[in-house]
């Protein structure tokens, strides 16, 4: 099986702790001018702090509205995380939030990409379909959505997306001698993309990686370049990928 090369935090979905270690002077006499000193550099060490948080809260967040994305890698359960491990099932969420969002439909659609081209250009789930209006529309400043995926006994990928009060669940035909190679990912997050209302962007895709010769491959290559998405297959010659588009509107 390929293995990623990247030891990017993109690519492993999870951020380094940063720790604080406070130190203690044995020098019992105390220097004014070395208190200030010592003032001055914790405060901007303080502040360079906050400014690194700001750019982790933000991450995966470039929007011109007051919509914020936030991906969420983590299970609940370590035993659930072994097992579906073993099963090989993947999985992603994404938790929006902004004021604006309630009251809005939402709509997703998949790009079916071979080779190339794309044969496959289809609605998955589309709100504004529904006939109650509870289901309809958002009914709050925050919306969820996963995605879980697994490959089949007769090798096909099967996608749930989940969404609040109902599931969608679909299946693609797949690149058979690389059926064990595809990856879930979120493009918000690892290519920083723009996120917005009433416009499709792009959230999720279930990708190829990208064959750097002598056995390696990568799939952060592909994941972080959020340019030309539609144009991967020609450019890293991948055989098959799927991209997912998300709306509010």
């Amino acid at each position: 099986m390929p293995k990623d090369r990247s030891s990017s935090p993109l690519c492993s979905s999870k951020f380094n702790n940063i720790k604080v270690k406070k130190t203690v002077s044995n020098n019992s006499k105390k220097n004014p001018l070395e208190g200030k000193l010592k003032n001055k550099i914790m405060r901007k060490n303080i502040l360079t702090l906050l400014l690194f948080g700001i750019s982790i809260v933000s991450f995966g967040q470039n929007s011109s509205t007051d919509l914020k994305m936030s991906p969420d890698y983590n299970l609940n359960n370590s035993d659930l995380r072994d097992i579906i491990g073993i099963e090989g099932i993947q999985f992603q969420k994404a938790i929006f939030s902004g004021d604006s969002l309630k009251g809005k439909t939402f709509h997703l659609k998949v790009k079916e990409i071979w080779d190339g081209e794309i044969v496959n250009d289809s609605t998955i789930m589309n709100s504004a379909d529904f006939p109650l209006d509870y289901l309809r529309k958002i009914d709050d400043s925050i919306f969820e959505i996963k995605a879980i995926s697994k490959l089949t006994s007769d090798s096909k990928l099967k996608i749930n997306f989940v969404f609040p009060g109902f599931t969608s669940h679909t299946k693609f035909k797949i690149h058979k001698p690389q059926e064990n190679s595809y990856r879930l990912r979120n493009l918000i997050s690892e290519s920083d993309l723009q996120i917005g209302y009433n416009k499709p962007f792009i959230l999720f895709a279930h990708i190829l990686p990208f064959e750097l010769g002598n056995g390696m491959a990568s799939y952060c290559e592909v994941g972080q370049n959020g340019k030309d998405i539609d144009k991967w297959g020609k450019k890293y010659g991948i055989k098959h990928y799927l991209v997912f588009e998300l709306e509010f509107k």
